[in-house]
């Protein structure tokens, strides 16, 4: 899964809060600050564990800083160990 969160997502903890809520979930992968503004979070995982993460960023705390996102299912790599901060 591939979102991009728009609006004031930078600068906020809004990465720490996604890697917050995918500490609850069986999913890897990273998010990351794009040169746009933008937060990239690719995630790998069951279906149904990456909807669940999904539906707790939407949820977070930060949820009030999310003006659009676009969301991108894609095959899964499983290149990722975890899930973290991309710098």
């Amino acid at each position: 899964m591939r979102v991009l969160f728009s609006g004031r997502v930078q600068g906020v903890g809004f990465r720490y809060e996604v890697c917050h809520a995918a500490e609850r979930y069986a999913v890897t992968g990273f998010a990351r600050n794009l040169w746009d503004g933008d937060v990239e979070v690719v995630a790998e995982g069951a279906e149904v564990e990456l909807v669940g993460f999904l539906n707790d960023v939407r949820a977070s705390r930060l949820r009030r800083n999310i003006v659009s996102e676009r969301v991108g299912w894609e095959t899964a790599t499983g290149e990722f160990e975890r899930f973290g901060i991309s710098f």
